[in-house]
């Protein structure tokens, strides 16, 4: 799956690959493209409301490419990075599934025991929004530093801590960060990738922001094999086409073939849905 939801953080990657600012005109024109060039090889895109809505209404002519739509509120400074977010009441699950879309996804900043509670309630009422309207939830967690740090941040426990609280909320899937953020051996990757397994109740596939482009493949294939079930993407996909004044072409150059194969990682290694839900309903059968 190829996620385009990114706003201001799109803009930060606009301005550092070109050394000035854009349009919004710019960021919605890319998204198109990402959707024109790639939805025909995804198995679902995930769009935001402020900037995708023209990709999210064309990617329909796509049928084997469901539609997703971001339902968190960023707060976020001009070019800069998220720092904490919100449900997005603005968005209206019942209108976005007459839309089209088949799922909705929330960003959440996980900051440890500082704001727990905090995410754990969004993300249970995240999700009692999204069963309401007949949609599936995708709950997402990015491990910060807590605002009054109380010491080294251990990133891949956190990474385990955040699924093991927001998967008992239920989420249908869950979406995680690559451990280590790929940079460690595979066995240490595995390690972490393994708990993510064990304490999630649903399947999960990982992103890849904060993982070099040439790093992520081999990543994805740690994570498969050791209970993912694919990848929710973005930059990892179309990040370095930005840089380029024609996108389309080097998203048809670079970056189709690119998805191709990390489809190709996802069908030869990943835990199949199917597998991963009905370990699910297994151990609601126990409850």
């Amino acid at each position: 799956m190829v996620a385009i939801d990114q706003r201001e953080s799109l803009r930060a990657m606009f301005h550092a690959a070109r050394g000035t600012s854009v349009l919004d005109s710019t960021l919605v024109d890319f998204k198109m493209a990402v959707a024109e060039r790639l939805a025909p090889s995804a198995s679902a895109m995930l769009f935001d409301r402020y900037f995708a809505m023209p990709a999210f209404e064309a990617a329909a002519a796509v049928p084997t490419c469901a539609r997703i739509l971001a339902a968190d509120d960023l707060t976020q400074a001009l070019g800069g990075p998220v720092e904490e977010t919100e449900i997005d009441f603005g968005l209206d699950p019942a209108e976005a599934r007459a839309r089209g879309a088949v799922a909705l996804k929330l960003l959440l900043i996980w900051r440890g025991d500082e704001n727990r509670s905090r995410c754990v309630d969004t993300a249970s009422q995240f999700m009692h929004r999204c069963r309401d309207a007949g949609l599936i939830g995708i709950l997402e967690a990015i491990v910060r530093e807590p605002r009054r740090p109380t010491g080294d941040l251990d990133r891949e426990a956190a990474i385990v801590n955040a699924a093991g609280f927001l998967g008992e909320v239920g989420p249908d899937l869950y979406k995680c960060e690559v451990p280590f953020q790929g940079r460690a051996d595979d066995a240490s990757i595995g390690r972490v990738c393994d708990k993510v397994t064990s304490v999630l109740p649903c399947p999960w596939v990982v992103l890849s922001q904060g993982v070099a482009i040439a790093d992520y493949p081999h990543a994805l294939e740690i994570a498969c094999r050791s209970g993912a079930s694919g990848f929710l993407a973005g930059r990892a996909v179309w990040a370095d086409a930005v840089a380029h004044d024609d996108y389309r072409a080097q998203l048809d150059a670079v970056s189709v073939p690119r998805l191709r194969r990390l489809i190709e990682i996802v069908d030869a290694t990943a835990r199949p849905w199917y597998a991963a839900s009905a370990t699910r309903r297994t151990a609601s059968d126990r409850d």
